[in-house]
């Protein structure tokens, strides 16, 4: 057993110090139990034995003190070269932890510079978002600003085109008063003359005639009061307070206005009016100057259609022969069972299909630079849906015509 002990310290012999210090001390232990087989060896080839005692002690008892003394030695040595093991290795793991933490405070000082660079970044993005936002705030100004006039003048165009058709009606009324007047005048001188003559019954009866044209002087001053009210209505600033308007009135009055209007501007335009007024229709809760807007616009539309096919037709196909065009603008209103719908209708040329979709579009005309400002109808579609809650839609046929159908829901119309 010593001998394999022997043979794999030896092969250990480089790898630890230590191996040496054991070899030293089993090689004592050996040689001291070698001595006594050998002097038996030794005796049969006559050579003296050798003695296996020293000073009165048993070799063999020397070996294994000496291997003792020498293996306490080394696990006296092993330990301390365990200890200095240990304390390199704490050492080292210490110098790995103030690698790590160095670089750890590196980072962190690095991580920390680019906080405080973001925080600089976040804090100029903030001021120029606050310089983004005061300039969108005063821009939003500007353009709520240019709505505020591009309505305005919206409404002053419309009242201009008015303008015309007012002086005309109002003109008619004038003239019943003018000539009712001066009726007047003469019947009172035929009056007098019949009180000196001491005619009672004839006194009686021109007094009554002058009853009647009163009573005509006053209706027709009524009729030009009410057209001059309405002119300023029109161009009065909404107060978007609703009230019970008759819409067949309403539609009415607008049509005759528009048309006298064109007529105004061109003499030679002639167009067929119709109404188809549903008798039954009652009062409705609208903003009247608003709805009187978007009437308004579409019997102007309506117009300028059949005036523009009625400058490029001279006729339409009909059984194989040709006969007049003639301009018709119709308005029918009638109650459904939870509407007032209103279908202001021409037979103009019709709006092309690729256009249709863009006719609500504020600024988008089809009309020639400077007779449009293309707000009309978007005006008139933001009166509807949003001062409303109806609907304005649109059916349109090429060479056949045009259709605006205003819709105001009766539940929205009774608030």
């Amino acid at each position: 057993l010593n001998l394999v002990l022997l043979l794999v310290v030896i092969s250990l012999w480089r790898k630890n110090p230590l191996v040496k210090i054991f070899l030293l001390g089993d090689s004592f232990f050996i040689i001291s139990f070698a001595i006594a087989p050998l002097s038996a060896f030794l005796a049969s080839f006559n050579i003296p034995p050798m003695s296996t005692f020293l000073f009165g002690i048993d070799l063999a008892d020397i070996g294994v003190f000496f291997q003792q003394i020498i293996f306490a030695y080394s696990l006296a040595l092993r330990i301390q070269l365990s200890n200095q093991e240990k304390v390199k290795a704490q050492a080292h793991a210490v110098k790995i932890q103030k690698e790590a933490n160095q670089q750890l405070e590196h980072k962190v000082q690095e991580r920390t510079q680019q906080l405080y660079e973001t925080n600089e970044d976040l804090e100029r993005s903030n001021e120029q978002i606050n310089v983004k936002n005061l300039e969108l705030a005063e821009t939003l100004s500007t353009l709520r600003s240019t709505q505020a006039q591009l309505i305005q003048s919206e409404k002053l165009a419309s009242l201009g085109e008015l303008t015309a058709g007012i002086a005309h009606e109002i003109q008619n009324p004038l003239n019943f008063v003018n000539n009712f007047a001066e009726v007047s005048a003469e019947m009172l001188d035929e009056m007098a003359e019949e009180i000196e003559k001491g005619d009672t019954e004839e006194v009686k009866a021109i007094a009554a005639d002058l009853k009647q044209n009163l009573s005509k002087i006053n209706h027709h001053g009524q009729r030009a009061s009410s057209i001059v009210k309405g002119m300023l209505e029109h161009s009065r600033t909404s107060t978007g307070i609703k009230e019970p308007t008759d819409l067949n009135a309403l539609a009415d009055e607008y049509l005759r206005l528009a048309y006298h209007g064109l007529r105004a501007k061109d003499s030679s335009f002639n167009a067929t009016m119709e109404t188809h007024f549903d008798p039954d229709l009652p009062k409705v809760s609208v903003i009247p100057q608003d709805i009187g807007r978007v009437l308004l616009n579409l019997i102007n539309n309506a117009f300028y259609a059949v005036a523009e096919r009625s400058r490029s037709t001279v006729g339409a196909p009909l059984g194989g022969a040709h006969v007049p065009y003639q301009p018709t603008v119709t308005i029918t209103t009638r109650k459904l069972a939870d509407a007032i719908e209103i279908t202001v209708q021409d037979n103009g040329n019709g709006i092309p299909e690729a256009i249709k979709d863009k006719i609500f579009q504020p600024f988008f005309t089809t009309k020639p630079t400077g007779q449009g400002t293309g707000l009309g109808l978007s005006l008139a579609y933001d009166i509807v849906t949003k001062g409303h809650g109806g609907t304005l839609e649109v059916d349109s046929q090429e060479k056949i015509g045009t259709s605006f159908v205003i819709s105001l829901p009766v539940t929205s119309l009774n608030h």
